[in-house]
């Protein structure tokens, strides 16, 4: 039989897995950690199993009551299952199951997307449902919540609130707490799609050459004016550069490894260093150890720039946003260096872009590696030769200038 203490100390496996207490009543554990209270018996001569909640929030003295309850009926020639009288179904608010569902996630989620999806749901989702029993949530709430949001024009917004709230009654389907999610239902076709956003960019050799020669020009703190100056060598979308780790860079393979939790694709991503990306980053990391932070914010040294930063350098040099932003470096050099002939799929595979073979994608981040060294130096000295700068031991693949 068990007791709190086994209940408690019950560990998530690879695979489901239940423990028996008596008379039929077992306990399940999912991978997920999840317990949940099932009661076996039988029926009509067939066998039935009867959910009776999750623990903690249904304690074992709770489950063994309600299962010597189901006994008595059964008794009677009663089916438990179709008796309200011994359901034991905790009545939860869409806030309670929000905090669980958000506690089970924030462990595989960056620290800035918590924070982002607890900003979002306190401005959205929990003044509107919040104290409503989330087994009283219908589609047409849903629907009328959503509309609302639309209605003011932030369809982005409105994607990632309908992903929080479809996250938590999914998490709740889980949990049996309810049956059905409300949002799943939700037709797709009665919310406005997000246009394509396509950034300014520069893609003219002698545009790009002038570009270049403004943002050598930039006056600020080091930190912003180094990153600035690396951005169009690296390839990486403005968060991940600003917040670039020193444990990232691999100086031995000359490479940075930057991990899945902090890439929007969520997997592993490689970035050769160029010899002049490599010389920059060896000079820096000469005279900046102590932040873990390859471009740690002035401010605090344990918390790195923001990519605000690097707008604001941007607009600082009398750049407007009409002509290019921190994300027209890459636009520009997926345009530029498809134009001179390289391989798409090497191309896309150093933007980080997404895959359409979900399963290969999740393996690829060393994909064309080889031919991906060689692109990233070809860039880097095709961009010191705009300049009329010594490029560094050019590649059998030349780029030309114009």
């Amino acid at each position: 039989m068990l007791t709190d203490i086994k209940v408690r100390n019950l560990k998530a496996s690879d695979k489901l897995y239940r423990k028996a207490d008596s008379h039929g009543l077992t306990l399940e554990v999912n991978p997920n950690g999840s317990k949940l209270w099932r009661h076996r018996y039988r029926f009509n001569g067939k066998a039935k199993m009867m959910s009776l909640g999750s623990y903690p929030e249904v304690s074992l003295l709770d489950a063994r009551q309600v299962r010597d309850s189901n006994k008595q009926l059964l008794k009677q020639g009663t089916n438990p299952q179709q008796s309200k009288a011994t359901s034991l179904s905790v009545k939860s608010t869409f806030k309670d199951m929000f905090v669980k569902w958000l506690d089970f996630k924030k462990d595989t989620w960056t620290a800035s997307y918590v924070d982002d999806t607890l900003q979002r749901a306190n401005s959205y989702l929990i003044p509107i449902l919040g104290n409503l029993l989330v087994e009283d949530i219908k589609s047409s709430d849903m629907r009328v919540l959503l509309l609302k949001i639309q209605d003011t024009g932030k369809l982005d917004m409105l994607k990632k609130v309908k992903g929080i709230a479809n996250g938590v009654f999914r998490y709740c389907v889980g949990m049996d707490v309810i049956t059905v999610n409300p949002v799943r239902d939700l037709p797709s076709d009665i919310f406005k799609k997000i246009p394509i956003k396509h950034y300014a960019t520069i893609t003219e050799p002698k545009e790009i050459a002038s570009l270049l020669d403004r943002l050598d020009k930039h006056i600020g703190t080091h930190e912003v004016t180094t990153a600035l100056k690396l951005a169009p060598h690296l390839l990486l979308r403005p968060r991940e550069l600003s917040g670039l780790l020193w444990s990232e860079i691999d100086f031995d393979e000359k490479l940075i490894r930057i991990g899945a939790d902090r890439m929007k694709m969520k997997r592993m991503h490689l970035v050769p260093l160029s010899k002049q990306v490599f010389a920059s980053l060896k000079a820096l990391s000469q005279h900046q150890t102590i932040s873990p932070f390859v471009f740690p914010s002035q401010r605090d040294i344990n918390i790195p720039i923001t990519p605000d930063s690097l707008r604001n350098a941007i607009r600082n040099l009398g750049i407007k946003k009409e002509e290019f932003t921190t994300h027209s470096f890459r636009s520009m050099a997926s345009t530029r260096l498809n134009e001179l002939g390289y391989k798409g799929d090497v191309i896309e595979i150093q933007l980080s872009h997404a895959q359409k073979d979900k399963v290969r994608s999740a393996y690829n981040h060393a994909e064309y590696l080889p031919e991906r060294k060689v692109m990233m130096q070809d860039w880097s000295n095709y961009l010191d030769r705009l300049q009329n700068r010594t490029p560094v031991s050019p590649s059998a693949n030349q780029l030309s200038l114009f």
